[in-house]
């Protein structure tokens, strides 16, 4: 037990600062600053976000409202809004500078529903950062284990159920064929579908592209 939470640790864990994932993160606020340099004076609208996210910035917009399933508390911070409510059906917020998401595409259910959020996303604001993990990234980013993403779902299924690793561990054995069709990686077509007049820029780890970024 001991191994396997140092290895994830080092892997994903974002309380640590010197975890792959973190370091990614890190790396990909740099460029989220850089690519949006006035985002103190913006209106954002965060589509899947936590309140945490934000928080743990040393820089924050100007108010950002943050839409998520799941119920969160402001934190008594004057500057964020939080809504319970699904991203995919959230056009009716308008009038904000930039919308943010992150990682939450590929768990929307299907390609309705992606383009769904992709209409949200148009509508919201003149400006984006949709961002998710690239599907031929070789190691799967929410098991983290080779090469799931490719295999048949009746075998990522089994693999839950014994794979210490990762996000979906201690799922039970009834939800387990759920949860991981609840998980469609993206590539850069469908990428560029939803997104058509957009840049995507590809954020790279050892030279190969780990996520996309959807920027405009």
């Amino acid at each position: 037990m001991g191994v396997r939470k140092s290895i994830t640790s080092a892997l994903v864990d974002p309380d640590n600062p010197k975890s792959l994932s973190a370091r990614a993160r890190a790396r990909r606020w740099h460029e989220f600053q850089a690519t949006f340099p006035g985002l103190e004076e913006m209106d954002v609208l965060d589509l899947g976000g936590t309140v945490s996210y934000w928080c743990h910035k040393t820089t924050h917009p100007k108010h950002v409202t943050i839409v998520n399933l799941a119920r969160q508390d402001a934190d008594g911070s004057p500057w964020m809004s939080t809504y319970q409510r699904d991203a995919c059906t959230v056009d009716d917020l308008g009038g904000f500078d930039l919308v943010v998401s992150n990682s939450v595409i590929e768990h929307v259910g299907g390609h309705i529903q992606r383009q769904k959020l992709a209409d949200v996303v148009h509508k919201s604001a003149p400006h984006h950062w949709i961002q998710t993990p690239y599907r031929y990234f070789p190691i799967e980013p929410h098991w983290l284990a080779p090469g799931m993403q490719f295999l048949p779902v009746s075998v990522r299924a089994q693999i839950t159920r014994k794979w210490p690793f990762g996000h979906y561990q201690h799922i039970e054995s009834a939800d387990v064929v759920a949860e991981v069709m609840m998980v469609e990686l993206l590539g850069m077509t469908e990428m560029e579908h939803y997104f058509p007049h957009s840049i995507i820029w590809r954020e790279r780890v050892a030279g190969l592209t780990k996520s996309l970024v959807a920027i405009a």
